[in-house]
């Protein structure tokens, strides 16, 4: 039988991650004037921005999670091969929203993931960006290990994402999810793993960065969102009007939102607006079955 409250924390990391990134797609690249003049503080899924999304449509942090997601379920032991695969399915749909260091990644993609993500480094001159840590929750809800997950979350990154900060959040976020998994308190589970590192300060201080698309920036308002709001719906409230970033801060910070108060903490109306509710549930099933037969084993790299 199925630990209910263990499926309840999960299922609601993934619906936390859809909400927080169909609500801050609307304010994706705005200012916080510019939010505050054509919406005020917003507060519902309205669809539109820049990308001119339905209400209630995701973009490319949603479904890039569940590209992980999906690689996961295909082969569970080794999945960098299977993930990789779901990444160039994915970027074969043209999608509205990639980011620049993925799309140069997948299209310079000759066989090996880590060639490509070094050689976009290489040529970009960076690839310090969040777009591995926005996708990286599916290691945490498939493997009840923490070796294991935190050993796929650093992988995933590395395909795309050369940066060892990059590899380094995700692995932070990762034992964040395990804790919460676990049913820690959430500011127990920000302390214990952010204490020590450059990401403390935002437990109590808000972050002195733009929202952007630096890793450590994204690190920092997560941290700061998640430590400072009462519940799920002020995490991704903030997160969207922050503006910049906000649908990936917001996508990111609402994963640990939603594992800690469980799907049945979100609130109906944010769930319901989801356009992609019936996937969302079908994979939640399956990563469950995943960490329910799952032997505890690291996995180990696949190249």
């Amino acid at each position: 039988m199925a630990d209910v409250k263990v499926f309840d924390r999960l299922k609601g990391g993934l619906y936390g991650v859809a909400i927080g990134d169909a609500l801050g797609g609307t304010t994706e690249f705005m200012s916080v004037k510019e939010i505050e003049e054509k919406h005020g503080f917003l507060t519902e899924i309205i669809g539109g921005g820049v990308w001119r999304l339905a209400p209630g449509e995701v973009t490319d942090d949603t479904m890039m999670t569940l590209c992980v997601a999906d690689g996961i379920l295909l082969q569970p032991r080794q999945p960098l091969d299977s993930i990789g695969e779901k990444f160039l399915e994915w970027y074969e749909t043209r999608p509205k929203d990639v980011g620049n260091i993925i799309r140069y990644a997948i299209e310079h993609y000759e066989g090996n993931w880590f060639e490509a993500a070094l050689y976009t480094d290489q040529m970009m001159g960076q690839s310090a960006g969040n777009g591995s840590l926005m996708r990286c929750l599916p290691a945490a809800l498939a493997y009840p290990g923490l070796a294991e997950a935190e050993h796929i979350a650093r992988l995933q990154s590395r395909m795309t994402h050369y940066d060892s900060r990059c590899d380094e959040a995700c692995a932070i976020y990762t034992r964040i999810a395990y804790r919460l998994l676990q049913g820690e308190e959430l500011r127990d589970a920000l302390w214990t793993e952010v204490k020590g590192t450059e990401y403390e300060p935002a437990l109590t201080v808000p972050p002195n960065c733009e929202p952007g698309g630096f890793v450590v920036h994204t690190m920092l308002w997560v941290v700061y969102l998640l430590a400072t709001s009462t519940d799920f719906e002020q995490v991704v409230q903030r997160a969207a009007n922050l503006g910049g970033d906000s649908d990936t801060i917001g996508a990111i910070a609402g994963g640990l939102a939603g594992i800690y108060c469980g799907y049945a903490g979100i609130p109906a109306r944010y769930a319901e607006a989801i356009m992609i509710r019936e996937r969302l549930d079908e994979t939640a099933a399956a990563l469950m079955d995943i960490r329910q037969g799952s032997n505890g084993q690291v996995i180990q790299a696949g190249g």
